[in-house]
């Protein structure tokens, strides 16, 4: 289960398996969705899988994390997204009606994000080899001209912001799965950041680098990008937006919000004459109303995340090793 969690084991998985097999990634690295180009047109393409256990959360479904997975991870290369593939598995024994829910859930979530469901599959599978339902997305969307968001264009100085509050997915996957009785009801953040990301892009198509911290939460995103740049981070722990219910829960069970997923959140290096302006930009959108800064790209420890902690203290943020709560996606 580890592999499938995000962090240092999904990497081992894909750069010692898969990649050799495949002969490397295209130029541009491991990013969430690929930039290529098709007949002189630049495009963001993407695929997620969906195996989120139990189907129906507060906030949510399967349904909706199955647009909005790839809807962000288009609009983490700049693109909105305009059409989606959609292949579903189910499970012998799974109700049409729980089916009928998921798909309806689906319909609405991609007339939200203003994307179109074109193609698809469907396959069943014997009862004991599935868990009701699957799916798999993919998207294509264009990418606008000037923009070009890689972690390889992050430099000393970058701003990092952060959209809004993290870890509200993951702690709401967990309390309903668990029927874990917090004192306040947890909903994920599940939600299309095609608007929020074309809102900063006005202000700037100059961004470095975007990305949705899903599986292993802001602290394996902020990892990936200072490995992948070259650059060290640090981050002001008392910055990071952490909403209350989200702390207490985290505390109970023993967590780190840092590592904690998240469905509707982004992060953003961003150069720091832009920074005050994209600010401004995300807080004006509604899913960018509680946009923090939480810290810089720095030229020391290179490749390293650290929190400057609220005592005045420095830990490192390492990159997680498995999954703290599998299949939340």
């Amino acid at each position: 289960m580890g592999h499938g969690g995000g962090g240092a084991m999904s990497a081992e998985l894909v750069e010692q398996v898969f990649l050799p097999a495949l002969a490397g990634p295209e130029p541009g690295g491991l990013t969430d969705s690929a930039t290529v180009e098709l007949g002189g047109v630049r495009l963001a393409f993407s695929t997620d899988s969906f195996v989120v256990r139990p189907l129906f959360f507060p906030g949510g479904s399967i349904g909706d994390l199955a647009v909005n997975g790839t809807v962000n991870d288009l609009a983490m290369s700049g693109a909105r997204a305009a059409y989606l593939s959609c292949g579903v598995i189910l499970e012998e024994g799974v109700e049409i009606a729980t089916v009928g829910r998921v798909a309806e859930a689906l319909g609405a979530a991609a007339r939200t994000a203003g994307v179109r469901v074109v193609t698809g599959d469907t396959k069943v599978v014997e009862a004991g080899h599935g868990d009701g339902v699957y799916i798999n997305t993919s998207g294509i969307g264009l990418v606008p001209p000037g923009v070009d968001l890689r972690p390889e264009r992050v430099v000393p100085g970058d701003v990092v912001i952060v959209s809004g509050a993290i870890g509200l997915h993951g702690v709401a996957i967990l309390s309903e799965r668990e029927n874990l009785g917090f004192e306040a009801e947890v909903e994920s953040d599940c939600a299309a950041l095609g608007g929020l990301v074309e809102s900063m892009l006005a202000v700037t198509p100059d961004l470095h680098v975007l990305r949705d911290p899903t599986r292993g939460g802001l602290a394996a995103s902020l990892n990936e990008i200072a490995a992948a740049s070259g650059t060290g981070v640090v981050v002001q722990e008392r910055a990071v937006p952490v909403p209350p219910p989200v702390a207490g829960a985290c505390a109970i069970l023993g967590l780190d919000p840092m590592y904690v997923a998240n469905e509707g959140k982004l992060v953003a290096f961003v150069p720091r004459e832009h920074a005050d302006a994209v600010l401004a930009a995300m807080r004006a959108h509604p899913l960018g109303a509680e946009a923090a800064v939480v810290g810089e790209a720095v030229a020391e420890h290179a490749g390293m995340v650290v929190a400057r902690t609220g005592l005045g203290g420095t830990r490192v943020v390492d990159m997680p090793l498995g999954e703290q709560l599998p299949r939340i996606c």
